[in-house]
């Protein structure tokens, strides 16, 4: 059975041999958080200047591969973004977020979690 993107547009019937089929083409991820750090003090122009870089940096890794997705929480709480990184390997991305500018600066910390999703998901 050839698998189809899952959509309203061309509904199939959801059955426990095609979810099994569906979940062995999944692969592992790794997920971070970001969260609210300890130095968020900064005068105007040096926040500015620190999210710039921040935003470069993500940009960078997206452009290299290695992070599928990321945003901004738009809410009021200590969670401030989301991302997903293309890599399985927890180290290889506590590397790279702690080259994070925001993370450096303090006005970020992260938790990383290892998560399994099926490739070619998307956002609508």
């Amino acid at each position: 059975m050839e698998l189809k993107k899952l959509s309203m547009e061309h509904p199939q019937k959801i059955t426990n041999d095609f979810v099994q089929q569906v979940i062995t083409t999944g692969k592992q991820y790794c997920i971070f958080l970001y969260k609210s750090g300890p130095n968020r003090n900064q005068p105007p122009e040096e926040e500015e200047a620190i999210q710039g870089a921040h935003l470069r940096y993500l940009f960078t890794l997206r452009a290299e591969g290695k992070l599928a997705i990321n945003g901004p929480v738009m809410d009021d709480s200590e969670l401030l973004g989301v991302g997903v990184f293309n890599l399985t390997d927890k180290e290889e991305v506590k590397k790279l977020l702690a080259e994070d500018p925001a993370v450096i600066a303090g006005r970020l910390i992260y938790e990383i979690h290892q998560w399994f999703s099926i490739p070619g998901d998307s956002l609508p």
